[in-house]
């Protein structure tokens, strides 16, 4: 900007202040510092029901602000935008109350924890749209440069015609059994397991890249520890183990299935007992004229394969993605020095303070939302149908 001084602000007040609400102050703070924005984000209120863990983060990152009741936040003349970073039974009432109130909304994924719960916030934000409040769900990986990348050679004809989708998301974070019953292992709060929490994201990133829908599915799903310890005390993603057992009442993991709207086959797997895998998020698409393969452990780079090439020449090649003509490069530091986990974040922030300053509505929407929130209510539905399996032995020569 030409003159700083006619930059308006943008108020954040961020609601949870745990792994997620690090991520997202972070983002927020970082933001106007690397990324020319007609709106300045602010991150001005941290709002968490633990005041001492709410004040303690505040000192962190240089927070004036505290709550400790997400209404006061919602309700508040000096937010601009709401924030929301807590478990998914809470995203429904907070997003919605935020709407009403004329907040624009960001909010983690998924986007809530059933159906009926993303149907009523897609509603309550087609109705905010009208009176200018945009709203936002966090698939944070759409901000990763080499799958922004991806998605612009699929838009160019690079692929031809999508053929396949393979994508898979592998963790281990939970393999000890004594690991403790937090939230993320209870349904009534975070709605599904694996497939929810990171599943999710490949079922969006999938759509993002490919343009494509999945319009039928075949899955199974499976908890593979039924009870656990209760926690003693939860800080992010750590956690330590209490006294007695608790019944974990998610899926520990899912594979499913399925066909696009465009006729594409689509395979997906999420675990969080990949043994050895840390953050292994990986999609493959094959077209008919070629295909590219991401790894988000090696998240600089993309492997492209042009098969209009001569058979002798050719072959998967690395493509770098660090250069400044690739997506949200041109904001950072010199070709070769990659990005981080973090950024993709702040590319989130950034998306939507632009699209805020300009009047646009913002991508990932809250129907992107919806989408993926009936996709994972079909896998959970078709694991639960077990009518629908073919035992192998019952099949005829």
């Amino acid at each position: 900007m030409s003159d700083t001084a006619q930059v308006q602000p943008l108020r954040v007040g961020l609601v949870g202040h745990s792994f997620m609400g690090r991520i997202h102050a972070q983002a927020w703070q970082t933001a106007p510092r690397f990324f020319e924005l007609s709106r300045r984000p602010q991150l001005t209120t941290v709002c968490g029901r633990d005041a001492e863990r709410a004040n303690q983060f505040a000192e962190a990152f240089g927070i004036g602000r505290v709550e400790t009741d997400w209404r006061a936040l919602v309700n508040s003349p000096e937010i601009d935008v709401v924030d929301i970073c807590v478990p998914g039974d809470l995203h429904a009432p907070i997003a919605i109350a935020a709407l009403e109130a004329g907040k624009h909304v960001l909010c983690e994924k998924p986007l809530a924890n059933t159906i009926a719960e993303a149907e009523a916030m897609a509603a309550a934000a087609r109705t905010a749209r009208s009176a200018g409040v945009r709203s936002m769900v966090g698939y944070s990986y759409r901000g990763t440069p080499a799958i922004a990348y991806a998605r612009q050679l699929v838009n160019e004809g690079r692929l031809g015609t999508i053929r396949h989708i393979r994508a898979h998301y592998l963790q281990d974070g939970i393999v000890d059994e004594n690991f403790p019953l937090v939230w993320r292992l209870q349904q009534e709060k975070a709605g599904s397991g694996a497939l929810g929490d990171i599943g999710s994201h490949l079922i969006d990133m999938a759509a993002f890249v490919t343009g494509q829908s999945l319009t039928s599915i075949s899955a199974l799903t499976e908890t593979f520890v039924k009870h656990r310890p209760l926690p003693d005390s939860v800080d992010g993603l750590a956690a330590t183990a209490g006294e007695g057992m608790g019944a974990v009442t998610v899926d520990d993991a899912a594979v499913f299935s399925g066909r696009t709207n465009a006729g594409a086959l689509a395979t997906f797997e999420a675990t969080r007992f990949a043994t050895g895998r840390k953050n292994a998020m990986r999609l493959e698409i094959n077209g008919s004229g070629g295909s590219v393969s991401f790894d988000f452990e090696n998240l600089n780079e993309l492997w492209f394969h042009d098969h209009t090439l001569p058979a002798a020449e050719a072959g998967f090649r690395r493509i770098h993605v660090t250069e400044s003509e690739h997506p949200f490069l041109d904001a950072w530091w010199p070709p070769g020095h990659g990005l981080g986990y973090e950024h993709a974040f702040t590319h989130q922030a950034v998306v939507f303070a632009r699209a805020i300053g300009s009047g646009a509505d913002p991508s990932p929407s809250f129907e992107d939302g919806l989408y993926v929130q009936r996709v994972l209510s079909a896998v959970q539905a078709s694991a639960s149908d077990g009518a629908r399996l073919t035992p192998i032995s019952s099949v005829a020569d």
